[in-house]
């Protein structure tokens, strides 16, 4: 399956938008592997644009090194996301030589024309379709609000395939001259070089639809000759503040790193997903602080879980051997909510509300036994993995050495234990608020005391 995901560029630090596209399609991608398709996941990075040029102008910098330094900071801050590296991740400045083959056809066939400063357009209204996407006709378009004029087009619908070299800006050498590539032109080029003429899942943000989407449409079909382009078109919300896109451009943006100086990456990430991926997310802080407090609970819940599976694993003394009756129906039943969500233009809110059922049917069977046996915890654990990894959700991260945070509190536990056995209860009680100020709440009960996280 081929995938192709329009990518950044790289001119600053990442915001949250940035963060929304890439979490979903990142999780779109997690599901179909689960699933057991074989992808091919494609994500260019636009390191040569307008904005990059104006932006490196203003720093004192060259374009390119401008663009390769916050290439690695979007790969640092992608990295905490947990959001997978593309199997492919092209950059616009290798293949040139892609993209001025691409041109030069649509000028052979006429599709495209050459203008004398050494740009290229093409032809619009040669194209077969036109607002595959928007389903708007080409009367409909006015000049001035969605259409860029310019005296050197044949037409005002026509958009730029190649742009003539100005002074002082990067160029490359093509068969009109010294240019660049124009912004729509890159997708098309690489997006046929690794995936072919046609492939299954083209996705970006909604505002790409038009006019890049559309254009890359037109340009695309008239170069191989093959109708679609992709089979289907994904296309995720914004992020809005105060109802305007989240945008760097506007100045409204707030970056990954910024939210990562207060929460979690899990949390954030579970933010973004706690929305269908269509649907806009008005930042709100609040609404950020009762997703994180729903991870949270969700987190104690499998730390728990496999707190009880590591302690009946040490144990294998025969105690825990309580098959609870209807487990494996309630585990498949979980599984099986999860996917139909999933399975439901990958609703990721649906596919939670679906996961916190689990967590309350989880809770019930821990609280109504101490002994649950090692295969139905395992059976657990593994189906909370399962999600949780489509999900791109890692429980027990961000925090002190979590593994070794467990085993710390296991072993003053057994501690506190020797000592109420000695009667010596200042101690055992001492031991359980010092780990109450580390945020570990300690409950006895009759087959010993547990413990979870809190926040």
């Amino acid at each position: 399956m081929g995938i192709y995901v329009c990518g950044l560029t790289p001119q600053d630090f990442t915001h949250v938008g940035h963060a929304r596209a890439y979490v979903v399609f990142d999780t779109v991608r997690r599901y179909l592997v689960h699933r057991g398709y074989r992808v091919r996941y494609v994500q260019n990075y636009t390191d040569i644009d307008d904005k990059i040029i104006n932006r490196a102008r203003e720093a004192n910098m060259e374009p390119a090194d401008l663009a390769e330094r916050f290439m690695e900071e979007c790969e640092y801050d992608f990295g905490r996301l947990n959001i997978q590296p593309p199997d492919i991740q092209p950059r616009v400045t290798d293949h040139i030589e892609e993209v001025v083959a691409l041109v030069a056809k649509l000028v052979e066939t006429g599709h495209a024309y050459a203008t004398a400063d050494g740009s290229v357009y093409f032809r619009v209204r040669k194209a077969k379709t036109f607002g595959t996407l928007t389903h708007q006709k080409i009367e409909e378009m006015r000049v001035g609000a969605r259409v860029e004029a310019d005296e050197a087009k044949e037409d005002p619908m026509d958009f730029a395939l190649w742009k003539g070299a100005k002074p002082g800006e990067p160029s490359w050498d093509s068969p009109w001259g010294k240019g660049r590539p124009g912004w729509h032109t890159e997708c098309s080029a690489m997006s046929v070089k690794y995936l072919g003429a046609q492939f299954d899942i083209h996705g970006g943000g909604i505002d790409l639809i038009f006019p890049h989407h559309e254009c890359e449409i037109m340009q695309s079909e008239a170069y191989t000759g093959k109708v679609p382009l992709a089979n289907v078109w994904m296309h995720n919300g914004h992020v809005t503040l105060k109802a305007e896109k989240m945008s760097k451009s506007v100045g409204n943006f707030k970056t990954i790193r910024e939210i990562l100086e207060t929460y979690r990456a899990e949390e954030l990430r579970f933010h973004l997903l706690n929305t269908q991926y269509r649907k806009p997310i008005e930042w709100d802080a609040a609404n950020l602080e009762g997703d994180a407090q729903a991870f949270r609970r969700l987190e104690n819940t499998v730390l728990e879980l496999r707190s009880r599976l590591e302690r009946a694993v040490r144990a294998q003394d025969g105690r825990q051997t309580r098959v609870m009756k209807g487990a494996s129906a309630m585990i498949g039943g979980g599984k099986r909510s999860f996917g139909e969500a999933m399975d439901n233009d990958f609703n990721t809110r649906d596919a939670i509300a679906a996961l916190f059922e689990f967590v309350r049917e989880t809770n019930r069977l821990l609280e109504e036994s101490e002994d649950l046996s090692i295969p139905t915890l395992n059976e657990l654990n593994n189906a909370y993995q399962e999600m949780l990894g489509v999900l791109g959700l890692k429980v027990g991260q961000g925090q002190e050495g979590p593994a070794v945070l467990g085993q710390l509190v296991e072993y003053l536990l057994e501690l506190r234990e020797e000592a109420r056995r000695r009667r010596d209860f200042k101690t055992a009680d001492g031991v359980r608020e010092r780990l109450k100020g580390m945020g570990i709440e300690v409950e006895d009960g009759p087959k010993g005391a547990t413990w979870k996280r809190r926040r």
